[in-house]
Formats: C-alpha cells, structure tokens, sequence
C-alpha cells in the first residue's frame, strides 16, 4: 500500500527542522521554539507521522563510534526473482546495515559493518554464501564525506501555501 505524499509547509518544516536540532525536546519544547500553541505542534507531528513523513523516533547510532569502525558498501547481483529469498537472508546476516533494491548494474546496494577487517571478509563471506547471490561487488568507506540527511532536501520543497497558525505567520 503506498502513501499519498504528504504537502508540507512552512510550519511544517519549522517542526521538522526544530525536532532536529533539539532531537530531545518534547512537544511544549517545540512549542516555543517554533511560536505555535502546543496543540498545533501536536496535531502537525501526528499527521506527519501517519503520513509517515516521521517515520521513526530511534536513536541514531553511530556505529563508528560504537565499535564497527570498518564499513563498505557491496552491490549484489542475484538470480532472477530472488529478491525475496535475498532480502531474507541479509535481515539474517547482522552486519548487512541496510540494503536497496536497485537499477543499473547490480540488482541490491548493501551497507555494511565490522569491527575489522576479518570481521569485513566474514559478512562478505556470509553475503556471498546465500544461494541467491550470483556476484559482489564490495567498495570499502574510508569516511564519510556527507553524512545522512534529509532536511537540506526537505527545504527544497516549495511549501504548500502558509501556515495557518497566526503566531508563526507574522513571527517569520
């Protein structure tokens, strides 16, 4: 089932944007730091998170910082029509970070982790043994140039007219 996506404003982003800077803030924290009354601040963050704009209050973990300070990104060629059995096999393996099926000339991007290079060659072991991967591919990460983000492509978005909410209208 796909999600309608959601048309995000002005305000919207203020929240978003707030909620990351101050990712410990709680909702009357929010409040105030974007000049909107608290109920407005609540009912903007649940619709964002039942559009799944928000999909997620997990820390996020440096895995760097945790241990596993060698990381490499493996593009898989599979068989054909095993994206499935593929996928099932790398929610196994527990240094495969995330993976994406893709186009062009792999079929599944992988990132992955270890705590060293003997612990790199036995996810890479591990990958290459399920049944369904034909080759790999694997690029090691000597660091990390842009970390993840989203709120520079978030400001991108034309906003869908103005808020609704006078306080931040006439505060921006």
């Amino acid at each position: 089932m796909s999600r309608t996506p959601a048309r995000l404003d002005e305000l919207d982003l203020a929240i978003l944007t707030a909620m990351h800077e101050y990712q410990k803030a709680g909702i009357l924290e929010l409040s105030r730091r974007t000049r909107v009354a608290r109920a407005t601040v609540q009912s903007r963050i649940a619709r964002m998170e039942e559009a799944g704009v928000i999909a997620s209050y997990d820390p996020q973990i440096d895995v760097t910082a945790a241990g596993f300070d060698v990381q490499a990104f493996v593009t898989l060629e599979i068989a054909q029509g095993a994206l499935e059995a593929v996928a099932t096999d790398l929610d196994a393996i527990p240094g495969v970070l995330e993976a994406y099926a893709t186009t062009g000339s792999g079929d599944v991007l992988c990132r992955i982790g270890a705590d060293s290079h003997a612990g790199l060659q036995a996810v890479l072991l591990s990958i290459d043994r399920t049944s369904s991967v034909v080759r790999s591919h694997s690029v090691v990460v000597l660091s990390t140039v842009v970390p993840q983000r989203t709120l520079p492509l978030l400001r991108t978005l034309t906003p869908s007219g103005s808020s609704k909410a006078p306080a931040y209208r006439t505060a921006h």
